[in-house]
């Protein structure tokens, strides 16, 4: 309880000097918008990297600047997760010859890529822990792992039981993984990195691979169990990560999803302000390191009957609703891959990326909560945009001019 308070008056003077000073927010802020380049299924579609190579264009004209590709080494399931030869860079997505292109592609249209990187956990090549490419000992896994051979220290973080947890506080270890990410950087040309399963392993190393690699971009995946009436908990363990992680990782913002899925899916708009009257996802608290998404390929995926993590999907007729939470707000927006190209939502998705361009909404960015209720949320943003969301009426007044309207929401700008 000591820790948390501490914490709340922290993030109190952090929310005054943030969402008080608009003009100071706003020149320091990021105004990247991303895009997860893929689904959990397109593997199928081979070879992904040409399809990607061939959306490059659509990608960028939207306004888009960084594309998160799906992990691109060998590994033993076809999505990526189970890595095997970390430096073989051909997969069911395609060969490294087809990946290199594509990331040019990306490179000539001014769109950053970000490889997803599994370093928690690796497969043996024929057996549990037979490594190669490169070769690392049993001393490489943890001595708690399941497979009851590890040679290793402890797990410095949870335990993962599809594969075997690696240890990191091996020094060869640790050059063997920074060796690989420099490859990555330097011969395959990925400008950063998407960390998957970043609860596995003490933050210290993350922060350590992305200096060693030099990366751009860092974001990591921290998915815990979210308590909807306690979401300060929830948000105080994303920023207790980020800080062990030196600050120089973003991170998902798995709070905020949750708040607006649930306040959208039972009424609750309200969930939306916490006790500061400010945004109650991790927005509120570290916008400049928040990663704001509606769903990603664990969350959802409705083109698969086999994919065992659909378990958390924003309820489909409300989406837009959620875009125009995330595109009008502080934090990074993620653009989801089958939201923007295969829901029939690309225009209107793109329609709200060019009203957060061209007002410079980003990161960084002040919002004035001005109403919430059980069926509207209402706000004002750097004193440029104000949006609604919700059954519920609201209008900001004369000086506003409507600027865009969807399914239960409506955005306007400042005459």
């Amino acid at each position: 309880m000591k820790n948390k308070a501490f914490y709340k008056i922290i993030f109190a003077v952090l929310i005054f000097s943030v969402f008080g000073g608009f003009s100071h927010a706003a020149a320091r802020g990021d105004n990247s918008v991303m895009m997860q380049g893929f689904h959990w299924t397109s593997w199928k579609t081979a070879p992904w990297w040409s399809v990607l190579s061939n959306r490059a264009d659509q990608i960028s004209v939207a306004g888009i600047d960084i594309i998160w590709f799906p992990p691109s080494s060998d590994s033993l399931s076809p999505q990526g997760y189970l890595p095997r030869k970390l430096n073989l860079q051909d997969s069911k997505y395609g060969t490294q010859v087809q990946l290199i292109s594509a990331i040019k592609e990306f490179h000539s249209k001014g769109v950053k890529v970000i490889g997803d990187i599994v370093v928690n956990h690796r497969v043996g090549t024929l057996d549990w822990a037979d490594f190669t490419d490169p070769a690392w000992a049993p001393d490489s896994v943890c001595s708690d792992d399941e497979w009851g051979q590890g040679k290793g220290n402890p797990d410095t973080g949870k335990a993962y039981h599809a594969a075997r947890d690696i240890d990191h506080t091996q020094n060869y270890v640790r050059e063997s993984v920074s060796a690989w990410l420099n490859r990555l950087r330097n011969n395959i040309g990925y400008d950063g990195w998407r960390y998957d399963y970043a609860r596995g392993i003490a933050p210290e190393y993350f922060n350590s691979y992305s200096r060693s690699s030099n990366a751009s971009f860092s974001v990591a995946e921290i998915w815990d169990t979210l308590d909807i009436n306690n979401p300060d908990e929830h948000r105080q363990q994303l920023c207790n990560w980020m800080s062990s992680a030196g600050g120089n990782i973003k991170v998902f913002d798995f709070t905020t999803k949750g708040l607006l899925q649930h306040a959208i899916t039972h009424g609750q708009y309200w969930r939306l302000k916490d006790e500061y009257s400010a945004p109650s996802g991790l927005i509120g608290w570290w916008p400049a390191n928040a990663v704001t998404f509606i769903d990603n390929h664990d969350t959802i995926d409705r083109e698969s009957s086999d994919n065992k993590q659909k378990a958390w999907p924003f309820p489909i007729d409300n989406i837009m609703q959620g875009y125009a939470y995330i595109l009008t707000h502080p934090g990074i927006p993620c653009i989801y891959w089958t939201h923007f190209f295969d829901a029939g939502l690309k225009n209107e998705i793109t329609a709200l990326i060019k009203i957060r361009k061209s007002l410079e909404i980003n990161s960084g960015s002040s919002v004035r909560i001005v109403k919430t209720s059980k069926d509207v949320y209402c706000a004002v943003i750097d004193d440029k945009v104000a949006m609604k969301i919700g059954t519920g009426y609201w209008e900001p007044g004369s000086e506003w001019r409507l600027e865009a309207e969807g399914r239960e929401y409506k955005i306007w700008f400042k005459k």
